[in-house]
């Protein structure tokens, strides 16, 4: 696969998480509290500004989907592997309205692609 381009939505965003299945997979599912390997892009959806990608770095990444934010934990679970999903993430479920972190209030766009499942 290639690294994914990103059609970016019109109007407001979406207050709830939004699942897309761009590709559907024929391997393993990934559920609940998995290990996944997967590639992604994520941008922010009123800018369209990318801030995060593996493919970018050159390399897929693994982790438990425990350990992430909640829209990844509730909008991987189902996929498939050799799968490519669309989650439109509102603020809550990625890193709350406000805070620190640079991205609190933004609602974000990520493309995942996914490669395995632990």
């Amino acid at each position: 696969m290639e690294k994914p381009e990103i059609d970016m939505p019109e109007g407001a965003a979406p207050a709830e998480l939004v699942i897309r299945d761009i590709t559907v997979g024929d391997g393993q599912e990934a559920v609940a509290g998995a290990t996944v390997e997967v590639h992604y892009v994520g941008v922010e959806f009123d800018s369209g500004e990318e801030f995060d990608s593996s493919w970018s770095r050159g390399e897929s990444i693994s982790f438990p989907l425990q350990g992430l934010i909640q829209g990844w934990q509730e909008g991987i679970p189902g996929m498939r592997v050799g799968g490519r999903r669309e989650l439109v993430i509102p603020p809550a479920l990625a890193y709350g309205e406000a805070g620190f972190h640079r991205l609190a209030g933004k609602t974000l766009i990520f493309i995942i692609d996914l490669i395995d499942v632990a």
